[in-house]
């Protein structure tokens, strides 16, 4: 059994802070757990823009606090993402957040990341894998 908090976290290589400063990710479980998926708790910071591709994995997100607008960047489609709200990316879509307020969400990846993960300059995560 693992209990950790994300107040645990802070500070560590777990809690993940982006190159652009668009966002920041606490990963509470990881691939390193070997239980096939990886969460995260993750801020995206009000008035900026975070484009993302996860080429390589499939993403839940489940708002808690904050406001968002999701652009589906494959049809232009938009959604109002608030707390409550949840979006998939079963299909690896290509997608814009534009947070109106700090966004703090709920992530469940698979398969599960690393950790050292962020994006590359298409908005991808690598697929990197733990050493066994």
């Amino acid at each position: 059994m693992i209990v950790r908090s994300f107040k645990d976290i802070e500070g560590t290589d777990r809690h993940v802070k982006a190159k652009t400063g668009t966002w920041e990710s606490k990963r509470i479980v990881l691939a390193k757990e070997k239980v096939g998926f990886s969460l995260h708790e993750t801020t995206l910071y009000a008035g900026t823009e975070t484009q993302m591709w996860y080429a390589n994995h499939i993403e839940a997100v489940l708002c808690v606090e904050g406001e968002a607008e999701l652009t589906n960047d494959e049809t232009g489609e938009t959604h109002w993402i608030e707390p409550g709200t949840m979006y998939l990316l079963d299909g690896h879509e290509r997608h814009t957040m534009r947070p109106k307020t700090d966004f703090r969400c709920v992530c469940v990846f698979n398969p599960p990341v690393t950790g050292r993960e962020d994006h590359d300059e298409n908005g991808v995560y690598p697929l990197l894998t733990e050493e066994v």
